[in-house]
């Protein structure tokens, strides 16, 4: 496969407060050096110099100690720049990966022990209507399931809403923590709030499914996001305990990028209480990556 070159990722700002010890990151990404981690599938979007050394500088000047390295589509399902990057991170970092349905036992198990906590499954659909090249469907969760269990690990999953609010009745009950990518990806085309995320809202509070507080591919408005702070708000109010922030660095497929310090400021911002802000952004990822032995 003929591969091009990489564009420089964003760098980022310093958020204007301090974070607490052991913040996390809980949605980015590492790319590369492509000459030693090429991607598997043709990417449908230029590929970020977002190599492990990059990554660590964007985490430095955040303040951020911990982070979520999660499966980008063009590495499919061979996870080799995060196993490197987590084998490098002295426990700092966790992996998101993907599998299909055929993946081994013994894989599984070398991934987990390796730092692997879950595994993504995709409906999230790329211009044309096609599912994007290199992700896995939800069908393969329900296959894998029983042996995610097993191995300790949770499903990540990348679906609009509507998509979501169909099918989180039915994959709550194969018994493994579910994890929404991107707020569930509500619509905020209605004047009034989207009856999908209602859905999602009422099987949020009583389930064990957790969400990301990642605002930029939910936003209208990507100067203020000032458009999804409703939303932001409603899932802390129905399952604090259940909410993790994630900024999507390094923002593949958005222009103009968003800055993560900035992301981070609107987080503090929204969410002023810093007990709550010490639960989003430390305890709550602690309890589901396992950091600290929390887990």
């Amino acid at each position: 496969m003929t591969i091009a070159a990489a564009v420089s990722a964003p760098g980022v700002s310093a958020p204007r407060r301090r974070l607490p010890p052991d913040a996390c990151d809980a949605h980015s990404h590492v790319f590369g050096p492509l000459d030693r981690f090429p991607p598997v599938e043709v990417s449908r979007y230029a590929l970020p110099d977002a190599s492990l050394d990059v990554h660590a500088r964007i985490r430095a000047t955040l303040g951020i100690a911990r982070g979520v390295l999660v499966q980008p589509a063009p590495y499919a399902d061979d996870p080799s720049a995060i196993l490197h990057a987590l084998s490098q991170s002295n426990g700092a970092l966790r992996g998101i990966a993907v599998a299909t349905a055929n993946a081994p036992d013994e894989l599984l198990a070398s991934w987990a022990a390796a730092g692997i906590v879950g595994l993504r499954f995709t409906e999230m659909r790329a211009p044309g209507g096609e599912r994007y090249p290199g992700t896995v469907g939800f069908n393969a969760f329900r296959t894998l399931a029983s042996r995610m269990r097993e191995h300790g690990l949770h499903a990540q999953l990348w679906a609009n809403a509507e998509t979501l609010a169909s099918e989180l009745p039915d994959l709550v009950r194969l018994g493994v923590p579910l994890v929404l990518d991107h707020m569930g990806c509500p619509s905020l085309d209605h004047d009034s709030a989207d009856p999908a995320l209602k859905s999602i809202l009422q099987v949020f509070r009583s389930e064990n499914v957790w969400v990301k507080l990642a605002i930029c591919r939910v936003s209208k408005r990507p100067l203020s996001f000032a458009d999804v702070r409703t939303v932001h708000e409603a899932f802390i109010e129905a399952a604090a305990d259940r909410c993790v922030w994630g900024s999507d660095w390094p923002y593949v497929r958005l222009s103009p990028a968003p800055d993560a310090g900035r992301l981070l400021d609107l987080f503090l911002e929204w969410t002023a209480d810093a007990t709550m802000q010490h639960r989003v952004l430390v305890d709550n990822p602690a309890r589901l990556y396992g950091f600290g032995g929390k887990k």
